[in-house]
């Protein structure tokens, strides 16, 4: 049994889903892939740090990530910061010789992104970014429907993620609208989860034309204060895309959006079928083939069950919910997979560098209100 050394910087909320996903991975899968060892916890929060040292089960904890990144006991560095920290933190792990499990994005920007994905190869380490809806059962089932030819050519991706978490006006300010902490709004946060999906099933996006907007401007700096600072990035924005194979893709991403909680869903369409999903309804994927001849023919209601990749280690029989933690939990596998067995894996930082250069271009392409290629 080969032992997994974490040294964890971060000690947020994610941070935690990482950590729990480390201990059930090994519950559920066993220890043949890794038994993982909990090294070092880092944050800037030295309060904050102490605690999750205890309650995560971090033998130690410092206010220093440098000291991670250099530290001969870490095998991995697992990155949990808020986006404006994952280069420099990965960088600095790569030219250690770490393992690097970063959670998304993998950067603010496509150059850096494209230097640590050099980097890694370079070093020939482990190199995983947390997309983890690429490692949801639902988008394994929906990229082997697209691969078969079931729903023959593939002609469109319509999708949209939407939340309302930040709705509300009098709501202040906080590091998600500033571009040097965030690098964008709703289209970094969350359409990079709807493009992650997207890369993994229908590959590359060869040029974007985009629209965004911010609703609400100033925010106020901080909670009951008077004093209102600007938003610099969009609550909203829509893209058309067109793809390198043809399909053409349509996509949507807002944090305002009233009444949708964690709205990621999408319909692919193709000239013998079509397959429809949405994350507010996990468990379901619905799917359509013209070649029902059935008076009464629409789209099926599939339930994912253990049949489809990766339930099968979560629960027994079809229907039975799974959810965010679970998915991290399969995604913690694969990366522990890799680093013990040296199997393959998806999300790498080049996957994450073609996610964060089509941003790059959709960005540029809403600055300047013209098409983009994606380079």
């Amino acid at each position: 049994m080969a032992e997994v050394r974490i040294g964890l910087v971060g000690a947020g909320w994610m941070g935690k889903a990482h950590t729990n996903a480390f201990v059930n991975a090994q519950l559920l899968f066993g220890s043949e892939f890794g038994k993982p060892v909990f090294e070092v916890v880092a944050d800037v929060n030295m309060d904050l740090v102490k605690q999750a040292s205890r309650q995560l089960g971090y033998a130690r904890y410092t206010d220093n990530w440098k000291e991670v990144v250099a530290d001969p006991n870490v095998d991995v560095v697992d990155i949990a910061t808020p986006n404006a920290f994952h280069y420099e933190v990965a960088k600095a792990a790569l030219e250690h010789d770490k393992h690097v499990y970063c959670e998304k994005p993998l950067t603010l920007s496509a150059e850096q992104s494209k230097e640590l994905a050099e980097l890694a190869k370079q070093k020939g380490v482990v190199n995983y970014v947390g997309y983890n809806n690429v490692m949801n059962p639902a988008t394994a089932y929906i990229r082997e429907l697209v691969a078969s030819g079931k729903l023959g050519t593939i002609v469109r991706f319509s999708g949209t993620y939407d939340q309302d978490m930040l709705l509300d006006a009098l709501l202040p300010i906080t590091w998600r609208h500033i571009n040097k902490y965030s690098g964008s709004g709703a289209l970094g946060d969350l359409g990079s989860h709807l493009f992650s999906v997207s890369q993994v099933i229908l590959g590359d996006i060869k040029r974007v034309n985009a629209l965004s907007k911010i609703v609400i401007e100033k925010r106020q700096k901080q909670a009951g204060s008077s004093e209102l600072v600007d938003v610099e990035n969009d609550d909203l924005i829509v893209i058309t895309a067109e793809y390198e194979n043809g399909a053409i893709g349509t996509f949507g991403t807002s944090r305002i959006a009233a009444g949708r909680k964690n709205y990621l869903s999408y319909e692919i369409q193709g000239t013998l079928g079509s397959v429809y999903y949405s994350l507010e309804s996990l468990n379901e994927v619905h799917v359509y083939f013209t070649s029902d001849e059935s008076r009464d023919r629409g789209f099926r209601k599939v339930f994912l069950g253990p049949d489809h990749a990766g339930f099968s280690a979560l629960n027994p029989a079809s229907g039975i919910a799974i959810g965010f933690n679970d998915i991290k939990i399969l995604e913690v596998n694969q990366l522990l997979s890799a680093i013990t067995k040296g199997t393959d894996y998806v999300c790498d930082f080049n996957f994450g560098w073609k996610i964060d250069r089509t941003i790059s271009a959709i960005l540029m392409s809403a600055a300047e209100k013209r098409w983009v290629d994606v380079l």
